[in-house]
């Protein structure tokens, strides 16, 4: 199995980006990852919310193979704690999956047609963060759960 995280937008934030480089090469020791940016797009100004959301929603539609298993980060989506968080990466392992892709989607959310192509959606928490900050907390996570799942001592339990 390989995990990619899909974003919308790049992280201009040099030391926030450092941390996203140190978490990515962490995570590769445990598994295929792929850190994939959509560009911001162009003239957003002249789109309306849901015609944002919509030209979005092409655009990782276009990033995906039919075998992926697409997993959203949505504020409504279920919450884990780190272990429980593990777990769901095991059973994705079990089942022989090719690619579990995780997608940040952009300001205003997913179009309707993301949601509906979506096996699961899953959220960081109640709070709001920016989308660059997510990226960061996922990939530091998805590195958590590697080290849970080998019974590493990163995570004190």
């Amino acid at each position: 199995m390989t995990i990619k995280l899909l974003a919308i937008g790049k992280t201009d934030n040099k030391q926030l980006q450092h941390l996203i480089d140190e978490y990515t090469k962490r995570l590769g020791f445990y598994i295929g990852f792929d850190l994939d940016i959509i560009p911001d797009l162009k003239k957003v100004k002249n789109l309306s919310e849901d015609q944002q959301k919509q030209k979005e929603g092409e655009l990782i539609l276009n990033k995906l193979k039919p075998t992926d298993i697409l997993i959203l980060l949505d504020e409504n989506g279920k919450q884990f704690d780190s272990v429980g968080f593990s777990n769901y990466l095991q059973k994705h392992m079990n089942s022989g999956v090719k690619q579990v892709v995780f997608v940040i989607g952009g300001p205003y959310g997913f179009s309707p047609e993301i949601y509906a192509k979506a096996q699961g959606k899953i959220s960081l928490s109640k709070m709001t963060f920016s989308h660059q900050m997510v990226r960061l907390f996922v990939i530091e996570q998805l590195y958590r759960g590697f080290t849970i799942l080998r019974n590493e001592p990163y995570h004190h339990r």
